[in-house]
């Protein structure tokens, strides 16, 4: 009876262990993708701010070119 209770423990040690494994694995490879994401987010947000500067620089010229021509509608900037 013990060496039947030894070998089921040992199964299930075995089992353990494999499922231990993959779960390391998966954890690995999910914090590389976590790392991929983060900085796709970033280079998302740095993109995001250039254009908000962008659209800033737009606004100006565009509100310096009614005035030029003499417009007396005054575009105010849209604050995002």
């Amino acid at each position: 009876m013990l060496e039947n209770s030894l070998s089921q423990l040992e199964q299930l040690v075995s089992d353990l262990v494999q499922a231990n494994k993959a779960l390391q694995s998966a954890n690995a490879q999910l914090n590389s993708e976590l790392a991929q994401i983060k900085d796709e987010n970033e280079t998302l947000q740095l993109s995001a701010i250039e254009q908000e500067e962008l659209h800033g620089a737009t606004t100006t010229r565009i509100q310096a070119l009614v005035e030029l021509a003499g417009g007396t509608v005054k575009a105010s900037p849209v604050n995002p």
